[in-house]
């Protein structure tokens, strides 16, 4: 048996990749995950006592004991203390918020013993909406925040999801405490999930009056088998309840809830559905800046009508000039009133977001805009001030500086939350492909329907089984057990052609059945459906921030300052040549005086330098392009994968399961002893029975098969003794006293079975055929052979043609044996082969490539390819491989299609290429807006920039930006399924 295809027999939960195509919990496991097994809390009312254990090396007696717990127990926060003198542990229940881990161990430290074993600290994972961001400081000012509080790991903000991920150690901190760390920070914050949000399920309570009916629901579900944690909210008549999904679900919590009604009192219980968070925080956004800007029109548009525009309509605005005292008009006193709630009311949000950055000794766009209309609108008080005190000052104010600034800011942040909307449209979509219903049937001993129920798909359990009508959506996951029809899973897998499903098949919730009625029991519910995991990706990469980014993050940081000097030099550019008379007077218009005629410039450069846009420039482009990407069958965690797939240079494959279907079948069996067929059958089978491993079940099917061909139906095999695997050569087994050998040429090698010429021949010839041997050697000698065979892909060999004019290389790493791999390399086009590789081996050669300067991506689907996923720059998992594999990987390719790795690849270029004009158009709004807002035009055609028009080209920025990532909403596949060999036209 080749290498390649034995070496995952080490695994004894190896997942069959012709089987498996469920995505668990393992796909979204965090690398921080942490161990929980050391603290866990306890089941209780006092839901804040935890227990912790650790291991004291120094404890030989019984006062050695009394001593740590003499020391330990008087600690405030400790509730007790218990010590192994035996096994050297010593359990203690605590207080987290009055104590932490670290200061028992210390204590006891202090005592004169040795903590040997400190656990790992629990890491939860809480994710919250993050409110008032405007630009990448804003970001890093709450990551910095959330960074500094105490038991938090590891904090990441999104600034176009507006979001931030936070890992925590719930024994030190929780989620209160982060939400006022980002308060304290400047910013609103509302909790959207937490860690122990999986399993979890609110219901709404009836018939609870008092609060006696709340301890006995209370303590009824906690005794209910499958609870973890029950928590009633009495005043909003709601229960929240922690649950195993293996051992009960919502529906049998109301029915728990439901049971325990006696005589007068009458409970009952439905489910609690909260409003979409998402949609309506977004909608909420909206209305708000619509509404301010409006109300800002409300006053800013008499402001430009008086002071710019009736004055210029002799006689109209003649009137306007009236002197009310001094020089102080008509036209300053409504310009003064109509600009202050401007200033101070509606624009009260750029005061606190100015005065919260440089608590933070940060700057970003609302100190700019803060600086900007703060000088506008206390100049032109400065103004009306000289004109009430002096019958000959002579001035302008410029109150329609700072009302039109704040509106024209205001409307483009209004267009930029529009724009960012629609960069999570692709994970919108599919949030809401789950259906809301589902019909729940209930089945007799002979599979008949005894009852339908419409429930909500929030209510369906495990095991539960559902009837899915032609044209309705799949609720969960689960696997067919009647009927026959086709399901269109394009909306998850990307894949356009309905996929025939019959009984035994696995179906994804959220898929759509086209053509026949059939009934499925409910597998994985929740939070474990591939659809939520998918989501759960997709939502995590749309957080995580890609290197490109680094260079925005590192511009932001002094970018404010720099623009404020500017801005400074600016007005003292136009300021003193004018009061020297180094430019003509002319150059000033009649309304103004010089040191008003040099504020305006750098009014204007103060504003249109905000680096809004530069923030945005990564974020929207890689929150588009994962969400396409998952609508495409291609889940890319995080920014990470993304950047570094774009420098793929070199592809490394596997063969089995990904090269090849990975459907092994076994096409032929040969006899070289005197054993006759049926004995050999029985003891092949009998040695691989306890072998999870697709090509051991190719043989155990095969003999099977043979079996009933020689008239023998009994399912009877030889006991198989001591049981043992030899990584990456088979399986050896004691069987009526000799030992059995299936495997490949390695392992007969190892136990000495000799080779016949006849052995040779059989095998070379095989091999030639891209066939693998499974040799059987029973008591040291060869006795027969079976001839295995994996067919190429379809799709392979234009993958590969596909690759190599895209300037990729591809090489194909296996354990199987040369002859074989050298036979499906030809057959794909493949020039570059490393056989006969053990899983550390298939490391070493991707790190071999590495060394050379190579950027390899590596595409596999088994447990034995975690290694090389790992090690590679951008690992790709096969869809239907192994959980560990999919762990491991950077991209999965849920369709298991190979198509999609260049699919992975050509979607990170455009991506990044994509980002890249979004820096160049960024950065080009600066680089060109500033100088011309400086005023360098002006001497030569007169051209000037006024603030207000500033400030509406620097909301435009923004907004130009995230349109210019929405374009890759229209991205298409480079190679598609559906399209003839050689149809495909794709330029570098």
């Amino acid at each position: 048996m080749s290498s390649r295809t034995m070496e995952g027999r080490s695994f004894s939960s190896a997942v069959d990749a012709t089987e498996n195509y469920e995505l668990k919990v393992p796909l979204l496991k965090t690398a921080n995950g942490g161990t929980t097994s050391a603290i866990t809390s306890v089941q209780g009312r006092d839901d804040r006592v935890r227990t912790v254990t650790f291991r004291v090396g120094g404890i030989s007696c019984a006062s050695c004991a009394v001593s740590i717990e003499a020391a330990v127990g008087q600690l405030h926060g400790v509730q007790s203390v218990a010590v192994s003198v035996l096994h050297g542990d010593t359990s203690l229940k605590y207080i987290p918020e009055l104590i932490s881990p670290q200061k028992i161990k210390e204590a006891i430290e202090d005592a004169g013993f040795i903590v040997s074993e400190f656990p790992e600290q629990d890491i939860a994972v809480c994710r919250f909406k993050i409110k008032g961001m405007a630009c990448t400081s804003c970001s890093e000012s709450v990551e910095r925040a959330l960074s500094m509080v105490d038991g938090v790991k590891k904090a990441v903000v999104g600034l176009a999801l507006e979001e931030a991920k936070v890992h925590y150690d719930p024994n030190v901190t929780d989620t209160t405490l982060i939400l006022e760390a980002v308060e304290d920070a400047g910013f609103g914050a509302d909790l959207i999930v937490a860690n122990n949000d999986a399993n979890k399920v609110s219901l709404m309570l009836e018939g609870v009056q008092y609060p006696e009916d709340a301890n006995t629901i209370q303590s009824t579900l906690e005794s209910t088998e499958g609870v973890n944690h029950v928590e009633i909210d009495f005043a909003e008549k709601k229960v929240t309840i922690s649950y195993d999904s293996d051992l009960t679900g919502p529906r049998s919590l109301i029915s728990r809830i439901q049971e325990i009604s006696r005589g007068s009192d009458s409970y009952g219980a439905s489910l609690y559905l909260p409003p979409k968070r998402r949609e309506s925080e977004q909608q909420e956004e909206l209305r708000s800046y619509r509404n301010q800007f409006l109300l800002s029109c409300l006053f800013s548009f008499p402001v430009l009508w008086f002071s710019m525009v009736l004055p210029m309509l002799y006689p109209y605005g003649k009137w306007l000039n009236k002197k009310i005292y001094n020089q102080f008009t008509i036209g300053m006193l409504l310009g003064w009133i109509l600009c202050t709630p401007v200033q101070f009311i509606i624009g009260k949000r750029f005061y606190l977001g100015a005065y919260h950055a440089l608590k933070r000794k940060s700057a970003n766009m609302d100190v700019l805009v803060a600086l900007g209309t703060n000088t506008a609108y206390f100049y032109s008080v400065y103004i009306v001030i000289k004109a009430l005190s002096s019958d000959k000052f002579e001035g302008h104010d410029s109150f329609e500086t700072s009302a039109m600034l704040i509106s024209f800011i205001l409307l483009g942040k209004y267009l930029e939350v529009v724009a960012k909307g629609k960069t999570s449209d692709a994970l919108a979509k599919l949030t809401d492909l789950a259906p809301d219903t589902a019909c729940l049937v209930t089945l007799d001993s002979d599979g008949n329907v005894t009852s339908e129920e419409e429930i909500s798909t929030q209510l369906i359990q495990r095991n539960d089984i559902f009837k899915i009508v032609p044209g309705s959506k799949v609720p969960v996951d689960g696997t067919v057990i009647s009927g026959q029809s086709h399901v269109n899973e394009s909306m998850i897998t990307g894949e356009a052609r309905p996929i025939a499903k019959r009984p035994g098949d696995k179906v994804i919730g959220g898929t759509v059945n086209e053509n026949g009625c059939i009934f499925v029991k409910a597998t994985h519910v929740g939070s474990e459906t591939a659809l939520s995991q998918i989501v759960q990706l997709v939502e995590t990469a749309q957080l995580a921030r890609a290197p490109v980014q680094k260079l925005a993050d590192q511009i932001s940081k002094f970018f404010v300052p720099i623009v404020v000097l500017a801005a400074l030099i600016t007005w003292l550019g136009w300021l003193i040549p004018g009061e020297v008379g180094l430019y003509p007077k002319r150059w000033i218009p009649k309304a103004m005086d010089a040191f008003e005629f040099a504020l305006q410039f750098g009014i204007s450069v103060l504003v249109i330098a905000c680096p809004c846009a530069l923030g945005l420039a990564t974020p929207t482009a890689v929150m588009v392009a994962t969400g396409k990407g998952a609508s495409l069958g291609v889940l890319i965690k995080g920014g990470d994968a993304l950047e570094k797939s774009h420098k793929v240079k070199t592809v490394v494959f596997d063969k089995t399961g990904t090269l090849t279907s990975g459907r092994p079948s076994v096409v032929g069996a040969v006899l070289f002893s005197s054993y006759s067929m049926e004995e050999f059958c029985d003891v092949s089978a009998a040695a691989e029975a306890n072998s999870e491993h697709p090509i051991a079940k190719a043989i155990v099917k095969y003999t099977k098969m043979l079996r009933q061909k020689f008239g023998s139906n009994t399912e009877h095999f030889p006991e198989a003794k001591d049981f043992e695997v030899h990584t990456g050569a088979g399986v050896s087994v004691i069987i009526e006293g000799k030992r059995v050998l299936v495997g490949n040429r390695r392992l007969m090698k190892n136990f000495d079975a000799a080779f016949s010429h006849e052995v040779e021949n059989f095998v070379a010839e095989n091999e030639q055929l891209a066939r693998t041997c499974v040799l059987v050697a029973i008591g040291g000698k060869i006795a027969g052979a079976f001839a295995v065979t994996d067919p190429v892909k379809p799709e392979a060999q234009r993958v590969v043609s596909f690759l190599h004019s895209m300037g990729i290389s591809s090489i194909m790493v296996t354990g199987d044996n040369w002859a074989t791999a050298q036979a499906i390399s030809k057959e794909v086009g493949i020039q570059a082969v490393f056989a006969e590789t053990d899983p550390s081996g298939k490391a070493d050669k991707i790190k071999d490539l590495q060394s050379k300067g190579m950027i390899v991506a590596m595409v596999g689907d088994g447990i034995n390819d975690s290694p090389a996923l790992v090690a590679a720059d951008v690992g790709m998992a096969i869809g239907a491989g192994t959980d560990v594999a999919i762990e491991a990987a950077d991209i999965v390719l849920i369709k298991s299609n190979l198509e999609d790795v260049i699919t992975a690849i050509h979607l990170s270029r455009k991506t990044i290429s994509r980002i890249r004009i979004n820096y160049v158009w960024a950065l080009g709004y600066n680089v060109l807006g500033m100088p011309i807002a400086a005023g360098i035009l002006f001497p030569f055609t007169g051209l000037r920039l006024p603030p207000w028009l500033a400030g509406a080209c620097m909301a435009a920025s923004s907004v130009s930006v995230v349109c210019s990532s929405l374009l890759l909403q229209s991205y298409k596949k480079p190679l598609n399924a559906s399209a003839p060999h050689g149809s495909n036209k794709w330029s570098k």
